[in-house]
Parts: C-alpha cells; structure tokens; sequence
C-alpha cells in the first residue's frame, strides 16, 4: 500500500550570510521540527546577500563556498539534497534544486515561510497565497510601521500571516507601537528537545552565554530618543558583577577588542572567542556542559519591554540549564522563579545566582520542564500551522530524526 505524499513546508533562510553555529541551530529547528510533525521540509536561501563570510577576496568563488556549507548542514542533519541557493547576489545560478524544481516547490507547498523577514518577497513565493513572515527581532520593524514607512509596509504586503518573537507585544507594558493594519501573533523559537539533552551529565561550574559583543548598526529612533542594538552597553551596567559573588562567569563573544577584554577580564569575567566553535556540535557541547546562562538583552527590547526571548537562551532551557536573563517584559509570558529568572537591577541576579545554587537540580529541572511546555517544536510549531490555517501533514509525524552525524 503506498503512503499518501507528504505536504511540503519551505524555510526561506539566510545561513550563509551568518554561516555560525547559533544562527544553523535557529533554522535547524523549524526544519527538523516540521519534518517531525509530518511534513517533507526544504530550505531555500533566495536573499541576493553575497556570502561575504566565505570570501578571501573578490575572487573568490563564495556562492560555492556557500552551497557547499549548506549541503554539509543539511545532509548532517538528516535532510539530504533537500536545499537550494539561489546566487541572486550574483548571476543567478542555482545550487541543490534546479529551476524548474525550486518552481515546482514553491507552486506546491502547503506553506513557505520568510525566517527573520530576511528574503525580500518575489512573485513566486506569494503566488499562492502560502507565505508567512515570522519576526525574530521585534522593534524596528514595529516603529517603521508607526511611521507609514511605505517600503516595510510593501515588504510586508505579500505575506498572509505575521509571527513575532515579540511576546509582549499588545500587553499594557509594552511600549512599542501596534500596527492596525498588519496583526502580528507571538510565536516562540522552537526546539527539538532531544537534540539538548544531556542524560544526568555533570556540568561545568561557570554560568555562560554566546554572542556578539558589539553591533553598533540597526539603531532606532522613537519618541525623540535612540535605542541601540548592541548588547555592550547592557553588559557594562553588571561589569562588576563577578566580584559581588563567588559564581565564576564566562562570556564566549564574538568582537571583543583588546581593551575590552581586559577591562572584563580586570573585573573577573572569563573570556573566549566565540568563533572557536568551529560547527553546530561544538556550540552545542558548550552549552550543554555550562552550568546555567548569564546573559543580557538589547536596550531596544529591554526599554520598550518588547518581549523578546532568546533562541539560545530556550536551547540552555532543553539542555537542563537554568538561565538568568535579562527582562524584556517575558516574563508576562514565561514562568520565572524556578529554573528561569529575569532581572533588572544587580540584587536581582545575585538573588537568582543564590537560588539556583542552593537547590542545583532543582532548577535544572524547572528549566527542562520550562522548555517542554513553551519552546518544544510541537507545541510552538502546530500553533503556526493552526493559526496560518494549515491542515496536518499527510504522513503520521514521525517520533524520531536521527541525530547530527559526528
């Protein structure tokens, strides 16, 4: 007896632009995730970006660096020849899917999603109907809409449902601006949680995160005042914050200038350089053997409580690390206290250092339950597909995908 065909679901991503481990984790998820719940899953990266992290020089032969990279991220994960690159930046030359299937693709898919609206919409992939936006950086895009800014209002036209990691968005607290014209829903990153779990193994004694130190670009103006992008300005407001307790905390960032090291390294912060995670398992064996997360937010989403919640810091969650963040106005949506903590004045991460130590495996587990309930790709992914008003896959979901090739 033959099995129905599968529906397809097509992931506009841009890994090649960012070709590092925490944004591969962020695509592999929706793409596993959807393969799990039933679906054949293909992704597609169609954004004219020149793959300048591939490139030597100006001769070098980048669009086949790129697909060479997403054919290696692809067939480790189980999804094959699944891909196409499509070197719009360049002459056009398909990689993976030819033409006439990426067409065929696009023509039947039960839905095509626009990841971080970062694939400017053509023709093909609004034609039927079947293209959703999801938001993974709320605040700009919000504010160019208050302002009737008509390019972001024609990017957004084709798009038939609008996602956004903004959580808080709408809630009394939260300052930024609602659009009456397009509704965005809150979503949440998703997480194949298996992918994260450690089974009982000890972790290492310093609380951790990964990042980019410094992003002085996408600043914002609203009402009357600039919002930065950057996460810098956030960490020097808690830069003693080592020597107000005896919990050790490493920064593994990208960026971090001489100086800056150490300024940090003078008020005891342990430092790395986060590009040493070579690939999707060095990064994941980072987290998995931290003891919990430190981290901060970007003034935008701390000042305009957008809600915002980091994707890496829902991976420490499945990993069975609890994590203290910074508030964003999330916790209106997540449970804090017990494996979760938000802060925003320094007494408030000492306490939340205090309780996480004094009861470990309680809070371990708090964070795992934190991330079956809320980030869990079944429970954040069915939500897209019921609100888009798409049906199930066709074939039963499948329990298990095999596991990154080493």
């Amino acid at each position: 007896m033959n099995l129905p065909a599968k529906k397809k679901i097509v992931l506009l991503g841009m890994m090649t632009k960012i070709p590092v481990p925490g944004v591969v984790w962020q695509n592999i998820h929706y793409l596993v995730g959807f393969e799990r719940l039933g679906y054949d899953v293909y992704y597609v990266e169609q954004h004219a970006r020149t793959p300048s992290m591939f490139m030597e020089t100006e001769q070098s032969d980048g669009s086949g660096r790129a697909a060479a990279f997403l054919a290696q991220v692809m067939e480790q994960f189980g999804l094959g020849d699944r891909w196409c690159y499509h070197a719009l930046h360049e002459n056009g030359h398909y990689f993976g899917l030819s033409k006439a299937q990426l067409k065929a693709l696009f023509d039947s898919a039960e839905l095509i999603i626009n990841l971080h609206g970062g694939t400017e919409p053509l023709p093909e992939h609004a034609a039927t109907g079947r293209l959703i936006y999801i938001q993974t950086d709320p605040v700009q895009l919000e504010i160019e809409l208050h302002k009737n800014r008509q390019s972001t209002i024609d990017f957004l036209a084709p798009h038939v449902a609008f996602f956004t990691f903004g959580g808080n968005l709408g809630n009394p607290d939260c300052r930024l601006p609602v659009s009456d014209r397009f509704e965005f829903v809150p979503t949440r990153q998703p997480v194949v949680l298996d992918f994260w779990q450690t089974a009982g193994s000890a972790p290492a004694e310093h609380f951790t995160t990964v990042g980019t130190w410094r992003q002085p670009w996408r600043k914002v103006w609203y009402e009357g005042r600039k919002y930065a992008w950057s996460k810098d300005t956030e960490f020097f407001r808690f830069i003693d914050l080592p020597r107000r307790t005896a919990q050790t905390f490493e920064l593994a960032m990208a960026g971090v200038e001489p100086e800056v090291r150490s300024e940090l390294e003078n008020n005891g912060w342990l430092v790395r350089d986060a590009m040493t995670f070579s690939d999707a398992d060095a990064y994941r064996g980072y987290i998995q053997n931290s003891r919990g997360e430190f981290t901060v937010a970007k003034e935008q989403n701390v000042e305009l409580r957008s809600g915002w919640f980091s994707d890496r810091s829902a991976t420490y969650l499945a990993a069975g690390r609890p994590v203290i963040t910074q508030e964003t106005g999330f916790s209106n949506i997540l449970p804090t206290g017990a494996g979760l903590f938000g802060f925003r004045t320094m007494d408030e991460i000492l306490g939340a250092v205090s309780a996480i130590n004094s009861d470990y495996e309680l809070h371990r587990r708090a964070a795992a339950e934190i991330a079956r309930d809320y980030f869990s790709h079944d429970v954040v992914l069915s939500a897209i597909l019921a609100h888009s008003g798409v049906s199930a896959g066709s074939a039963q979901p499948q329990l298990q995908c095999a596991s990154p090739q080493r």
